[in-house]
């Protein structure tokens, strides 16, 4: 009887044998392997990158917002700006039962300024009196421009007594500045409206009825003169 030889075939067959579970294994290894060193320190590096990548966009947002709420001319909060820092200290006064007061004010004849001497006078007119309020004001109370000729402050911890005391000081701080136009002196001054804030206040609310009060002590402002 003759004995059976192996061909081609069979070496075929036998490659073709489905690789075990412990080869599968020993392959990824030995990928793994031939990788070596140099895969994970690219790996760290790419992670690197993404991070810088991830920090520079969160600070270009981190900017955005920043000028989303901030009067470019002045340098101050705008009217989004300031509501925001209104919604938080009215929610920081009905959780901590602490006081507050707001300041609305508006400027006195600055659309005749424009008018006669154009908006680049306007503009310093408005940039003295934000440095003005800002004298008055202590590091922890905010000053917002809420549109045109028209500002707010927030005020930390005073009573409507001082509130008031302080609106009337700033009135009066106002109405001595004298600006020179075309070899004309020209002054111009705010009319303030004031709110105590309390537990039970609201954002919206009290910037209305802060210009409520501004348009009544305009009109007496208007009489007096």
């Amino acid at each position: 009887m003759k004995k059976k030889t192996k061909g081609p075939g069979a070496k075929a067959a036998k490659r073709r044998k489905p690789a075990s579970a412990t080869d599968k294994t020993l392959l990824r290894r030995a990928a793994s392997a031939r990788r070596g060193p140099a895969a994970k320190d690219d790996a760290k590096a790419e992670i690197r990158r993404l991070k810088t990548r991830l920090a520079k966009a969160l600070a270009c947002i981190e900017q955005l917002e920043a000028a989303a709420d901030t009067d470019f001319l002045l340098g101050i909060p705008n009217r989004r700006g300031f509501e925001r820092e209104l919604g938080r200290a009215i929610s920081y006064i009905q959780r901590y039962h602490a006081g507050g007061a707001l300041i609305v004010l508006d400027v006195d004849r600055l659309k005749p300024i424009n008018d006669n001497f154009g908006h680049a006078a306007g503009d310093q007119v408005l940039k003295a009196i934000v440095a003005a309020l800002s004298r008055q004001i202590r590091s922890s109370d905010v000053i917002g421009r809420l549109g045109g000729d028209e500002f707010a402050l927030l005020l930390w911890n005073v009573s409507e007594t001082d509130a008031h005391a302080k609106a009337a000081a700033l009135e009066e701080d106002i109405d001595r500045l004298n600006f020179a136009f075309a070899r004309r002196t020209v002054a111009t001054g705010v009319s303030t409206g004031v709110v105590v804030l309390g537990p039970h206040s609201d954002a919206a609310s009290a910037l209305a009825d802060a210009d409520c009060a501004m348009y009544v002590r305009k009109a007496q402002r208007r009489h007096e003169v």
